[in-house]
């Protein structure tokens, strides 16, 4: 199996694509591109994976992508609907004679970095407009919108970098990680080992975790940390459940592991991240 290479499709008569996917088209597995994502969530909510990144999307988020980052947009249920309005292009969508002129230069910068962005503040409501009005736009207004929203983009500092350098060649083989995804979706939140999962993949675990490494830039267990306190995170924003119940929830069976791990990922203990949305 290979890390799935989507296909843009984009019309005779345009540069660029700029179209709403939504249930069933919503749901792609971890896969990658060569064009540029520019995207704005707009139904649902789950877990996004861009490159070595995990964390809880919403509907509202925004997020800009390199070429050849693989990702995945996960619904927290699968009968939930999932919805996206999507801007695609490649790198010289605007002409490589255009792009290297110098008042091009924040944007020329933009592009060369193989960044995943999530937008935040003003920005974020910006772009979410900006993307609604570029799918419904034509000719010439619609390459000036784009061109407006790198702009916007490659002259703010309203982001969060979720990964960096991450990006793939094309025809690079990654047997067996969908599945491992997958699996790991569906049964992160009970212990598992190493020799489970490294058995789920049909490899011998000093080969499994070679290239899970490889191919997510982290190890397994590093991973899985990442999807329970994503999980934890969606509990202690959307509900009032006591923190040590949420600790349990989330796949942890000691509160001082749970406690330590989320402020390693968060940089706050659990308590105080659950008081940032109380006062939010």
């Amino acid at each position: 199996m290979k890390t799935l290479i989507q296909k843009i499709h984009v019309e005779e008569d345009c540069s660029f694509a700029c179209r709403t996917y939504r249930t069933p088209q919503f749901e792609t597995n971890w896969h990658m591109h060569a064009e540029y994502e520019l995207i704005v969530l707009t139904e649902g909510h789950g877990t996004a994976m861009i490159g070595d990144y995990v964390g809880e999307y919403r509907a509202g988020d925004v997020f800009f992508l390199a070429g050849n980052l693989p990702h995945w947009f996960r619904k927290a249920q699968p009968k939930m609907t999932g919805a996206a309005v999507v801007a695609h292009f490649v790198q010289d969508v605007l002409g490589a004679t255009l792009l290297a002129q110098p008042e091009m230069k924040q944007i020329r910068h933009l592009l060369e970095r193989n960044n995943g962005l999530l937008l935040t503040g003003a920005l974020q409501q910006q772009m979410a407009a900006a993307l609604l009005q570029l799918e419904r736009a034509s000719g010439f207004e619609r390459m000036s919108m784009l061109l407006q929203c790198l702009h916007s983009i490659a002259g703010s500092t309203s982001y969060e970098v979720v990964t960096q350098d991450f990006a793939e060649e094309a025809d690079r083989v990654n047997p067996a990680i969908e599945t491992i995804i997958d699996y790991s979706f569906r049964h992160y939140l009970q212990p598992i080992s190493l020799a489970e999962v490294a058995a789920v993949a049909g490899m011998s675990i000093p080969t499994f975790c070679r290239f899970f490494k490889r191919n997510i830039k982290k190890t397994y267990f590093d991973f899985l940390q990442d999807l329970r306190i994503s999980h934890a995170c969606k509990l202690l924003a959307n509900t009032d459940k006591p923190v040590l119940e949420v600790c349990y929830e989330s796949g942890y069976n000691s509160w001082a592991h749970f406690s330590k791990q989320f402020k390693e990922v968060k940089g706050l203990p659990p308590g105080r991240y659950r008081r940032q949305f109380v006062q939010g």
